[in-house]
């Protein structure tokens, strides 16, 4: 059973949170401030962080940096703040999700899971990684739609294969444009959509409304499994 540590000042919050969790087949655990829940961290194995960013001792911002000087575990942010700059900052922080209050307990178990799943390394990466009729063949460097082979220029398999290293995780503008084209790089956002929009018109069936390359509006993107 997973172990999930919610970090958040509100009661209601983290009762509503305990009562969800342990119906979809998660153990909760609970802290009231950052400290507390650092402090959780450090004592017990859990396999994830809700935390919500208004937090009493310790803004959720510096938390997710103080976490992240010594864990890996994944951190899915539930806040009120909604701000494009909040949600930018905690992604490039080192936070693996964002999600806005209020929010819809079918959302949050789909970006639970999401964020539960093993992110795969050279190493570990299966050969080979299906998305709706997508299908990325690692080791022969082959993409094809619906069985029809799909011919990407290297920048543009490259940006597929960043994508899909973290599949239904968030990548931020920035965490894109560093890893492919440098820190010199990092701002040059519409670089960037020029090079998305091209793997939308060779990947999506309706490139106007995209459902395997996914933006998540202001922060970044993110390569669904499951486009339905």
């Amino acid at each position: 059973m997973p172990r999930i540590l919610v970090v958040d000042d509100e009661p209601q919050i983290r009762r509503f949170l305990r009562i969800s969790l342990g119906a979809n087949g998660y153990e909760a655990t609970e802290a009231e401030t950052a400290g507390t829940g650092i402090e959780a961290l450090r004592g017990a194995a859990v396999d994830l962080v809700i935390l919500d960013l208004g937090l009493p001792d310790m803004d959720g911002l510096e938390v997710i940096t103080a976490i992240r000087e010594f864990s890996p575990v994944p951190i899915l942010v539930l806040s009120v703040r909604s701000d494009e700059t909040d949600k930018v900052e905690a992604l490039d922080r080192g936070a693996n999700d964002y999600m806005v209050k209020p929010f819809g307990i079918g959302e949050l178990m789909a970006r639970l899971r999401a964020a539960l799943r093993p992110r795969g390394d050279v190493e570990n990466r299966p050969q080979a990684l299906q998305a709706g009729g997508l299908r990325i063949d690692f080791a022969r460097r082959v993409v094809t739609r619906d069985g029809v082979e799909v011919h990407l220029s290297r920048r543009e398999y490259d940006l597929l294969y960043f994508l899909a290293a973290s599949p239904d995780h968030v990548l931020t503008h920035k965490q894109i444009l560093k890893a492919l084209w440098g820190p010199a790089h990092a701002e040059d956002t519409a670089y960037l959509r020029v090079y998305i929009n091209q793997l939308r018109q060779k990947l999506e069936t309706d490139p106007s409304s995209p459902r395997l390359i996914v933006t998540e509006p202001g922060v970044g993107y993110r390569l669904r499994l499951d486009p339905a």
